[in-house]
């Protein structure tokens, strides 16, 4: 059985892995593993050892404590929205956007990002 926090690690790994345009491969390659390896991880069938994780922070480029982020909290029953996936790491698409977003320079970031909060009250 899966634990809550292995699937968490193991999204958290996946998500910043994919916002860097990384292979499970590539990633695999730089850690001295299998890329069967890694995706077991990013499912959380297996658990990320300590220095496994301290690995991947290091070729991923962020602090350990990246994949610990949002564990504590307790998702809501009802988001507000039910076009809103449960879990927005697990759809592609937000992660394209998210990925495209963050590509964009920050000063014309914060306007899109303006523009989407006015856009999203108006509906």
């Amino acid at each position: 059985m899966k634990h809550p926090v292995d699937v968490h690690v193991g999204k958290r790994i996946r998500h910043r892995r994919w916002m860097n345009g990384t292979t499970q491969q590539q990633l695999a390659e730089n850690v001295g593993i299998k890329f069967q390896q890694i995706q077991k991880y990013e499912t959380g069938m297996n658990r990320v050892s300590a220095s496994r994780l301290w690995d991947i922070a290091k070729v991923l480029n962020v602090p350990v404590s990246f994949f610990f982020e949002g564990l504590d909290a307790q998702p809501t029953a009802d988001t507000g929205n039910s076009d809103m996936p449960a879990d927005i790491l697990t759809d592609k698409e937000a992660l394209e956007l998210l990925r495209s977003y963050y590509a964009i320079p920050e000063n014309q970031r914060r306007r899109l990002f303006d523009l989407a909060r006015v856009l999203s009250e108006a509906a």
